[in-house]
């Protein structure tokens, strides 16, 4: 594990732990950085292969953690591989950062009018995805639902510790918001953003750091680089072997106080991987735990049981904007719709004693040992 990885466990330790490359022991081990996900890398398979040189990068984006292992070698060493990650990385954040005021993001979010926004090719690619799966899910996944995120203090607006706000702001808030209201055009010389209501805010955390792997994962195939894995957050990558030639297993975190307790181990098998946890960011109030994971519908923080859904899919991008919507349905309405759809998911439920994996039809063929 490289200093920065350590820093990062030890100062956000409160968040969920990612897939970071692992290759020196056959038995599964946790090593992670910090991010929305709930999936950390667990070393390699069993099929024994000659051995390779391996190449790490990790570093700060997002306001998480991103890292890359490359079984091999990259055209021009490390030093080459984190500037042109880094070079792909920064790009998306220019586009999407809501921190950054001058972002492609920021900008249109400030702008007091609901004529078309110019937005690059990357922000369409990321708002049609969202669209997408808010279509198929029935509004449960929303990239609009910042205001009410901010109300209730889990984003840019903080509230004091344990402010619950009242029916009445919550429904004035829910005027703003709803994928209803913000369009994706298409044009001459490019794509626009345009929203009904000049108030309305954009945030697409919820896909970017998919994005962002993808992206990463295009860069690397064009380097014609054919193994490695990378984690952008909670959003992981494989293709290949591990550095001891061994196929790459991603473990699912067991929700427990332990950071990196694993729950099950799974051979993506070259498929994108994430996770959307409810787990780790919230606040009580008078014996409720209220978490940052919103329900749309309602505007209030989800208070189902589920604590966990694991998605596998042909793209981060996708499997990024299917993981929340499908944590606020919850495990019995996910794995409905998973089975219906043959999506590959794996839930956790919290029950009494502890608690209960479940995973849809299509998900069995990944895992590598059962939940537990």
């Amino acid at each position: 594990m490289t200093p920065l990885l350590k820093h990062s466990l030890q100062a956000l330790a409160a968040a969920v732990l990612v897939g970071a490359a692992l290759y020196c022991s056959q038995k599964p081990q946790i090593s992670g950085a910090p991010g929305e996900g709930a999936a950390v890398s667990a070393g390699e398979g069993t099929a024994a292969v000659t051995a390779l040189p391996a190449q790490e990068i990790d570093g700060p984006i997002f306001g998480t953690v991103y890292g890359i292992t490359i079984a091999g070698d990259y055209p021009g060493g490390a030093e080459q591989l984190r500037h042109d990650a880094e070079e792909v990385l920064n790009r998306i954040n220019r586009e999407i950062s809501t921190f950054a005021p001058d972002s492609e993001l920021s900008r249109f979010n400030s702008l007091a009018s609901t004529e078309p926004f110019p937005v690059s090719e990357d922000t369409a690619l990321m708002v049609a995805a969202s669209f997408q799966a808010g279509r198929a899910l029935s509004g449960v996944m929303d990239i609009t639902v910042g205001p009410l995120v901010d109300l209730w203090g889990f984003g840019h607006v903080k509230k004091h510790e344990g402010y619950v706000p009242s029916r009445e702001e919550i429904e004035e808030t829910r005027k703003s918001t709803g994928l209803g209201m913000l369009h994706l055009e298409y044009g001459y010389g490019g794509s626009y953003l345009k929203k009904d209501r000049p108030e309305m805010r954009v945030d697409l955390a919820t896909v970017g750091e998919g994005f962002a792997a993808d992206a990463l994962a295009a860069m690397l195939d064009g380097a014609g680089v054919e193994n490695y894995m990378i984690h952008v957050a909670g959003a992981i990558r494989s293709r290949g072997i591990s550095p001891r030639g061994k196929p790459w297993l991603i473990a699912v975190e067991q929700p427990v106080n332990m950071i990196g307790a694993v729950n099950t181990v799974i051979n993506p098998r070259g498929r994108a991987v994430s996770t959307a946890g409810s787990y780790r960011n919230y606040f009580e109030k008078d014996g409720r735990r209220y978490s940052h994971i919103l329900d749309p519908r309602t505007g209030m923080p989800i208070d189902h049981a589920t604590v966990s859904v694991t998605v596998i899919g042909d793209s981060a991008l996708f499997t990024d904007a299917m993981d929340t919507g499908l944590m606020v349905l919850g495990a019995d309405e996910a794995l409905k719709y998973a089975n219906e759809h043959s999506l590959p998911i794996y839930c956790l439920v919290k029950e009494k004693d502890g608690f209960r994996a479940r995973w849809s039809r299509a998900f069995a063929k990944y895992m590598i040992t059962g939940g537990q």
